[in-house]
């Protein structure tokens, strides 16, 4: 076993145990503890880092630094569904939805001239 440098889930350079995937096949039982005990252990085949197996608390610590990628869309869908609870957006739905076909297909082709 060997000593290995990795940035933990605080963003702090440490030392992890390095196993070779040999001895992790062999006594997963032993790596699982390694890594509740330290945190992080890192799996080796041919002296090249292959893999790593986290404790759910240092696999937490790191989920909790990744931004969620959903929250602008978020934002951005609450900004457009409080536009359309405003009086001109339920005019316009509602004057869309009393349109005859006519009267869309005008509304379409007007709306194409000024994208093209």
């Amino acid at each position: 076993m060997s000593a290995l440098t990795i940035r933990n889930s605080r963003g702090v350079v440490v030392d992890v145990e390095a196993i070779s995937a040999t001895e992790a096949k062999n006594a997963f039982g032993a790596v699982l503890e390694k890594a509740a005990s330290y945190g992080i252990v890192a799996i080796t085949k041919r002296d090249k880092t292959r893999a790593v197996v986290l404790s759910i608390e240092e696999f937490e610590g790191l989920m909790a630094r990744v931004p969620d990628p959903l929250a602008s869309l978020r934002a951005e869908f609450d900004t457009l569904v409080t536009g359309m609870q405003k009086q001109p957006a339920r005019a316009a739905g509602r004057a869309l939805f009393k349109a005859t076909p006519a009267e869309l297909g005008r509304a379409a082709k007007a709306g194409a001239r000024k994208r093209g």
